[in-house]
């Protein structure tokens, strides 16, 4: 099993840090997988701030639709990062961000990014994060465009994008009526300068669709007056 990447992490229960590594997931580590996932949906309080996959989509991504990344402490699995092909359907999130037709095929999202709580803290959400977006060459597909969603509030999830440098390009209803932010990267555009910075108020959702619908995009935060209020700016074409 090639390793990815090996360092060491802090478990905040045990106040100890501890070797760990990262490798690529299979089938046969569906069993486990599953077990993270349950595990973690049972510790977080807010339920709709992270869609959970079922075992079918699990299989479509470790059937060669897509790629997934594990991090371990010996042999357990503590946390995981998944990359989905999507099928091409009226629920495909280039739709949402305006690509044409002929472009969705060069998509593929950000799926699900899990971590056991007794590793919160570390940052490995962001370093699963920059394993897995180097293991995506490998693909045997190209891809130009990383998509995914955020449920609005979730700030833990929104700082792993903007990290990334993704930003939010629109604000829809998905997933059956839930409200989501579409974070989206274009990877031949590295280095995008923005305009017009304004900041919005975390919860006023109106001015944030307004200010999408005018070309604007999300991208970052600010603290004002000692609290997180979200920022947007026009790029620069």
């Amino acid at each position: 099993m090639t390793l990815l990447y090996e360092g060491t992490i802090t478990n905040q229960v045990l106040h100890k840090k501890l070797p760990f590594s990262m490798k690529r997931l299979y089938l046969e580590d569906l069993p486990i997988i599953e077990q993270v996932q349950a595990k973690v949906m049972k510790s977080i309080s807010e339920k709709a701030s992270l869609q959970a996959l079922t075992t079918e989509e699990f299989l479509f991504i470790l059937n060669e639709r897509g790629l997934m990344v594990g991090a371990f402490v010996e042999d357990e699995l503590i946390g995981f990062r998944a990359l989905l092909i999507p099928d091409i359907d009226e629920e495909h999130l280039g739709w949402d961000i305006g690509l044409p037709p002929e472009e969705l095929g060069k998509v593929i999202y950000q799926e699900i990014s899990v971590v056991l709580s007794e590793y919160r803290g570390n940052r490995l959400q962001q370093k699963l994060a920059e394993v897995i977006m180097k293991e995506l060459p490998n693909l045997k597909v190209k891809f130009r465009y990383i998509c995914c969603t955020v449920a609005p509030m979730n700030i833990p999830s929104l700082k792993d994008k903007f990290t990334q440098s993704m930003h939010i390009a629109a604000l829809k209803e998905k997933y059956e009526g839930l409200k989501r932010y579409i974070l989206m990267k274009d990877l031949e555009k590295t280095d995008v300068q923005y305009t017009g910075h304004v900041t919005v108020k975390l919860d006023d959702l109106e001015k944030q669709k307004q200010l999408l619908s005018e070309g604007y995009v999300g991208i970052g935060f600010q603290l004002v007056h000692g609290f997180h209020e979200l920022q947007f700016a026009k790029p620069i074409l």
